[in-house]
């Protein structure tokens, strides 16, 4: 596999949603945090609706869904979230997050609401990050977002030219891009990310570098760069983009020429994708160490030994389908995990490696053994033959090179068991 496309796959959690299975007899809620730290707990609240989908999108999302639809959908949210909070008992939120689809598609009156359910579940306090996209980050949008402490908004932008982002499926204008930032800047909100992606159709290394520089000019706390994918049942998976080993090195190209304009520009790279200028980023969140508490039914949620969420679709009948079964249900179904995953001890282990070993700073072999109690696994040599690799006795890390290619790496180390259970899965 490592000899293979650098562009495998984004392991941006593990396991993937495609591993989970239905739970039966399902688990009651209460059971499955009973033994789980509460006191440094993620939240994570699901919008699945935007104003258009994206040719790139895999997302669990709905574009342009009916006012009634969405106003059901916050009404069974707040169902979700009472039972979860009866089933959680005591805890605290640490950071707090609503993603989706594109939680600003909501008006200001019912992201009003939906903050006032943050606040009902003690997040309140928590720092607070918001996806959005150009068309949604209004004025009106944003100071309700500001005036609830939100610390972090995130904007996919995509692309400042307008051709690339029609060519990725997503119409849009600069002026409306140009606008939206200001907007964002203008609310007060302290963060800002900004998205871009490279190997787009026709995007050349002086287009990527327009898009890099005028995003630089908005100086963003944070950014991220992420190669563009095709994946099965989107927009962009309906019609083939270029040659294989000829896109591949564009994308590569493309990476370390925005990587290393970050770099140049004074942002410490923290992984593959993600930048940052500050010391402390927003809304920056430890997977591999603290418990996630997802609402909604595109969010999982995480414990120690179980992830869990709802059921996984991409196409639009699909997404459909898993929305009307959400809306469908009766409270009481919220107190129970309905599909998810087991993870045995050797599946934490590798969980917690995956999710260290591709970020910049990778293992500290100190902390891998006061939880573990040994070294990391599986062996890590063929990496370390590549070049991708370094190890000493304190730590171990990928280089430059080794970042360059996380999009193999990632895949490599999932294990056997996860990967027969996402090639088992029938994607929908």
């Amino acid at each position: 596999m490592l000899d293979l496309s650098p562009y495998q796959g984004y392991l941006y959690a593990y396991p993937h949603k495609t591993a989970y299975r239905p739970l039966r007899p399902r688990p009651s809620l209460r059971d499955v945090w009973s033994a789980e730290r509460r006191d440094a707990l993620f939240l994570y609240l699901h919008v699945p609706f935007c104003e258009m989908r994206c040719g790139f999108c895999n997302l669990f999302t709905r574009a342009n869904p009916p006012a009634e639809q969405v106003r059901a959908y916050l009404r069974q949210l707040r169902h979700e979230a009472y039972a979860v909070r009866d089933a959680l008992g005591p805890a605290r939120f640490d950071l707090a997050a609503i993603g989706g689809g594109t939680p600003t598609y909501l008006t200001a009156d019912e992201l009003l609401e939906l903050l006032g359910l943050v606040a009902e579940l003690g997040a309140g306090g928590a720092p607070l990050a918001v996806e959005t996209s150009p068309a949604t980050a209004t004025a009106e949008r944003l100071a309700v977002l500001a005036a609830h402490g939100t610390r972090r908004v995130s904007i996919g932008v995509q692309s400042f030219l307008d051709r690339e982002a029609r060519a990725a499926g997503r119409p849009q204008r600069r002026t409306e891009v140009e606008l939206a930032l200001a907007a964002i800047r203008d609310s007060g909100v302290p963060d800002l990310n900004v998205d871009l992606i490279y190997g787009i159709d026709g995007q050349t290394p002086s287009t990527w570098d327009e898009s890099l520089r005028a995003a630089l000019a908005w100086r963003p706390e944070e950014l991220y760069l992420y190669p563009l994918y095709v994946r099965p049942l989107t927009g962009l998976g309906r019609r083939s983009i270029g040659d294989g080993d000829e896109w591949d090195r564009q994308r590569m190209a493309l990476y370390r020429q925005g990587r290393d304009t970050l770099r140049a520009a004074g942002y410490t790279q923290l992984s593959m994708r993600h930048f940052t200028r500050v010391a402390e980023p927003a809304g920056e969140y430890s997977c591999q160490d603290d418990g996630m508490v997802g609402l909604g039914c595109g969010a999982r949620s995480y414990t120690t030994g179980l992830h869990y969420a709802f059921d996984y679709a991409v196409s639009v009948g699909g997404v459909r389908a898993v929305l009307d079964d959400y809306l469908s249900r009766p409270a009481s179904d919220f107190a129970y995990a309905e599909v998810g995953f087991h993870l045995d001890d050797a599946e934490r282990r590798r969980r917690w490696l995956v999710k260290t070993l591709l970020r910049a700073d990778g293992v500290d072999r100190a902390d891998w053994r006061q939880r573990f109690g040994d070294d990391p696994v599986p062996a890590l040599e063929p990496l370390a033959d590549r070049g991708w690799l370094t190890a000493d006795d304190t730590r171990i890390a990928l280089t430059d090179e080794g970042l360059a290619h996380s999009d193999v790496v990632g895949p490599w180390l999932v294990s056997a068991d996860v990967r027969a259970a996402m090639t088992g899965y029938a994607l929908r």
